[in-house]
């Protein structure tokens, strides 16, 4: 069919000529995909702002032989305006999509699409800080692509936990018998915090102490960055305070 429609949620932008914009968009049936917003630039565009990133959309497509055209986007989601009116928010946001870019493909990923909407809507109604928020993001995305970490038993042997050492390259914590020397150890309310992200419960997650937060952070940030060959660009500026006041967003640079 070279007309088809599908939910879709903006990822990134770039400018084509004067007034279009070719937009990555990761759909809930076809995976991500890449296409042309026709005068999208243009004052009078009849959908412009629902091409925006953050955006969720019902868009209709016309396949082309490289890249598709938009011909039709309805907005479903509005997350944009409230996440980039807030920097933390913005920032978390930012590392949200760009992994979300890079952990899928043209297949469907209909787990990592569910995702990236539940986390972007969370973060535009401010359920909970914008850093767990994005650590949570992270975790289960990894998990969803095949690197699940372990923060009870021993990610190496098997061995039951609970365990302190934590390696990012071995993927959690390991037992005492497989930790390389110097291996860092992590306590238990870190640990604990981490396992609730994992898992999404957040009445454990938000009860956890700023400390705790800064270091399950860290935690996260270096598990991501190991994974990802190329690391995300946008991680360095996510605001990691846990007590951080709204703020206005920096004009995005990267979407065009």
């Amino acid at each position: 069919m070279p007309v088809y429609r599908d939910e879709a949620v903006v990822l990134r932008t770039h400018k084509l000529g004067e007034a279009d914009r070719i937009v990555t968009l990761l759909t809930r049936q076809h995976g991500k995909v890449r296409a042309v917003a026709r005068g999208v630039r243009r004052t009078g565009s009849k959908f412009g702002a629902r091409l925006e990133p953050f955006m969720v959309a019902d868009v209709q497509f016309y396949e082309g032989r490289s890249l598709d055209t938009i011909t039709q986007a309805v907005m479903l989601g509005s997350y944009g305006a409230e996440i980039t009116a807030d920097y933390a928010s913005y920032t978390a946001a930012s590392a949200m999509v760009e992994t979300a870019d890079k952990l899928t493909e043209e297949e469907p990923s209909l787990q990592q699409y569910l995702l990236l909407v539940g986390a972007l809507r969370s973060l535009s109604r401010g359920e909970h800080g914008p850093a767990m928020t994005l650590d949570s993001y992270l975790l289960r995305a990894l998990s969803m692509a095949g690197w699940a970490p372990s923060f009870y038993d021993c990610a190496v042997t098997g061995e039951t936990g609970p365990h302190s050492a934590f390696v990012v390259q071995l993927g959690g914590v390991v037992s005492d018998a497989v930790a390389p020397p110097g291996t860092p150890r992590l306590d238990g309310s870190t640990l604990e915090l981490l396992a609730a992200l994992l898992t999404g419960d957040w009445a454990a997650a938000d009860a956890s102490e700023g400390r705790t937060r800064s270091q399950a952070s860290g935690i996260v940030a270096a598990y991501t960055q190991w994974h990802l060959e190329r690391g995300l660009r946008s991680l360095e500026h996510v605001e990691r305070s846990q007590t951080t006041k709204p703020q206005t967003a920096p004009q995005q640079t990267a979407p065009q």
